[in-house]
């Protein structure tokens, strides 16, 4: 049988390869046994992230001297989006952890809060969150109004924020805060605000529609006080933070989609080759063998443009607008392909031990969170002077 996607993949070396297999190993013995609970339950066990720390899972970027593996080479973040993603363990909530968080907490500390936080990122004792979406603001980043006004060596944060991924397990989370809501787009900063602070507390846990195991969250907090000392680079900068970061958070996403293509695309074959209608396989039927073909193209190029971009972003050339390209179109060829494969499963497809059935309810939110596909375009056509 041939590859679902038809393209060797030259972006990893040996000592990748080896990460990988370790990684897929904790899968196998740490997550795969306890998912299908923790879907029940909601959320994930703490216990996995203290696992995943032990085995430097959690903090490849981190400076050895604050326990980290020393190495930003965003090659391992890839592997554990992709094996994390294969496997359908969407509870795990260690691609934003290691993705979205961690650059806000190495380029923007200071040595003491480095010294503070990072030891704790690395073992999965604390485990992290970004707030920037509200019940009345999404992708409109400008809108939000949660409030922090400073008095003294603190500042007084009030406001609320939804959607938060790992927002009931999160010891730290980072929050987006207007300062100054005179200067606009210069008025935003970035609180830490850690569990137990006075005022700060977790609202429903959210009924998705997949990603059961996630634990995402309404956040809401009133007059906590957030020492200045928590507050993540400059006043006023937040949004500038954002801007930069926000890139690697949409290829990781589109990391994610490229990975779902391309495993339930295998299983679907596989399925089709075996299951027989009217005294022959599924597959050898024009229909089914066309669709496939597709498909096959479809996850190929996505694929091609997914590594292709990560090598941009290895070489720190990625821009926001490219990003924007890859989240936009890979997310929306995953919901394409993962809607067609389970389409070609027939009833099977729609009954929840089947994994397509999984994928395809993870899958629907890749085009919404992260910044929604018509945000992606609206990024992308400014680009072009429109």
């Amino acid at each position: 049988m041939g590859k679902a996607v038809n393209y060797s993949r030259t972006l990893f070396e040996p000592e990748h390869e080896l990460f990988r297999e370790s990684y897929r190993a904790f899968l196998d013995k740490h997550v795969a046994p306890n998912h299908e609970q923790w879907e029940k339950d909601k959320i994930v066990d703490r216990g996995v992230w203290l696992e995943a720390g032990k085995q430097g899972f959690l903090s490849m970027a981190v400076p050895e001297e604050y326990g980290g593996g020393g190495n930003p080479d965003f090659r391992y973040n890839t592997i554990v989006c992709e094996e994390t993603v294969a496997g359908r363990f969407s509870g795990l909530g260690f691609s934003l952890h290691n993705d979205v968080v961690a650059p806000y907490l190495l380029e923007l500390t200071t040595r003491e809060q480095k010294e503070r936080w990072l030891p704790q990122f690395s073992t999965g004792e604390m485990i992290t969150a970004i707030a920037m979406t509200e019940p009345g603001t999404g992708s409109d980043l400008q809108g939000i109004k949660t409030r922090a006004v400073r008095e003294g060596d603190h500042y007084v944060l009030n406001g609320s924020k939804t959607f938060i991924t790992n927002g009931i397990n999160a010891d730290l989370i980072i929050v987006v805060a207007q300062t100054n809501p005179e200067k606009g787009a210069q008025g935003f900063s970035l609180l830490a605000v850690e569990r137990g602070m006075e005022g700060f507390e977790r609202g429903r846990h959210l009924d998705k529609v997949g990603m059961d195991a996630q634990d995402t969250a309404e956040l809401s907090f009133t007059d906590v006080q957030v020492p200045v000392e928590n507050r993540l680079g400059e006043e006023g900068m937040g949004f500038i933070y954002l801007m930069q970061n926000l890139p690697q958070e949409r290829i990781s996403i589109a990391i994610m989609a490229a990975a779902a293509m391309e495993s339930v695309l295998e299983e679907t074959i596989a399925y089709v080759s075996e299951r027989k209608a009217f005294g022959k396989p599924i597959g050898s039927f024009q229909n089914s063998r066309f669709l496939l073909a597709e498909l096959s193209t479809e996850a190929t190029a996505v694929r091609i443009m997914v590594d292709e971009f990560i090598r941009l972003h290895l070489d720190g050339k990625l821009t926001a607008e490219q990003a924007a390209m890859a989240k936009w179109w890979t997310t929306e060829a995953q919901v394409r392909l993962v809607d067609r494969c389970l389409q070609l499963h027939g009833g099977y497809g729609y009954m929840r031990e089947y994994s397509v059935a999984k994928a395809f309810l993870d899958a629907r939110v890749q085009t919404i969170y992260g910044g929604t596909t018509e945000i992606m375009k609206e990024i992308i056509g400014r680009s072009l002077g429109l």
